[in-house]
Formats: structure tokens, sequence, C-alpha cells
């Protein structure tokens, strides 16, 4: 099983040095604010099943044909084992998801924020890349963002994701402002109906 807070120390430095250098990225939120009644749980989905993909660049091509799929429940899908379905897509291999909807920030402030992938994923929350780990890999951490929220609330997110064959995973953590790394609760994303 994937050991969720596997993250190489030279990655945290790395990561730690970029960020006091630049910051944290400032994310916009979603203006208008949707009304809870607009919106369900998780996050929508479209997938493509191209007969290979071994990078986001292949990934971008393939997507253009993607049609929907069954809604994910959040960020919260553990590195499988051989031939079990990607996500909701039903198939175990070759598979291509465009991700979006909304996540909500409970308090303004800095976050920090980190996906898991296997394989490549590229993430951009307000309008920003906060994430990118593309290539094939085992189910790994991308590394540690820091963002910045200016209010709560919803924040439009996008994401791009590809398996290509054998296990596969999306995951995602956060530290709140003050807080303590931990899984982004399913709650925290929505999508509209």
């Amino acid at each position: 099983m994937f050991a969720r807070r596997a993250i190489s120390a030279a990655a945290v430095f790395v990561c730690t040095a970029a960020m006091a250098v630049a910051g944290p990225i400032k994310l916009t939120p979603a203006d208008p604010q949707p009304n809870a009644d607009a919106l369900t749980e998780g996050l929508a989905v479209a997938y493509a099943f191209p007969p290979d993909v071994k990078s986001l660049r292949d990934a971008e091509y393939f997507a253009k044909e993607a049609k929907p799929g069954e809604p994910l429940i959040g960020f919260d899908y553990i590195d499988t084992e051989d031939g079990e379905p990607v996500m909701t897509s039903g198939q175990s291999i070759q598979v291509v998801a465009k991700i979006s909807g909304f996540l909500k920030f409970d308090a303004p402030g800095v976050y920090e924020v980190d996906f898991i992938s296997n394989d490549g994923l590229r993430v951009h929350i307000g309008g920003q890349e906060v994430s990118e780990f593309d290539g094939r890999h085992p189910c790994e951490n991308a590394g540690i963002t820091q963002v910045e929220a200016p209010v709560a609330g919803w924040y439009p997110l996008e994401a791009l994701y590809f398996q290509r064959v054998g296990t596969a995973c999306l995951l995602a953590e956060w530290t709140p402002p003050g807080g303590e790394l931990d899984w982004i609760p399913n709650e925290n994303t929505a999508h509209l109906k």
C-alpha cells in the first residue's frame, strides 16, 4: 500500500527553497461564488481511452475526444492492483481524464498542497497551475506547493490526468493555515449539477 507521507527529503528541500524565493501562489476565487443548490459533491470527469499515452502532452491531445464519465468522489483513489479500474473509468489501462469542478478553502490564508498520482497529473486551482508531475511513475508525491487563498470559498479547479499501464492512484493532501497535514476532504470538492 502507498505510504501516504512518503516525500523525499530532497524534494521537500527543493520545493521549500523555491517557495521561499517565490512566495505562495495567489489563487483567484470563483466569481461569482456558485450557489450551494447548484453544486453536487465530487468532481466532474471526462475520459478518453487512447491506444497509448506516455506524457501530459499525449494526454492533452487525446483529451479532446474525452466523453463524460461518472463523477469522482474527490481526490480519493488509492493505488490500485493490476487490472482494477482507474477511478470511475471502468478501464484499467490507457486512461486520460479531464477533471473539473471547485475546491473549497474553508478559511483564507496560505495552504500547502500536494498531489499524488500514478501516472501523470497537472492541476490548476483558482486560475493558477499548482502542480505538474509528468511521465510514467508509481504512486508518488508531486511535491509541496504553497498557495494563498485570499478569501474562504470555492475556487475553480481543472486537472489533466493519465494512466498508462499497471497500477493507478490519484490523491491530494493539504496543510491548512495553522493546521496539520491531512487529506483534502471529499466534501471540499464539488461540481455543477
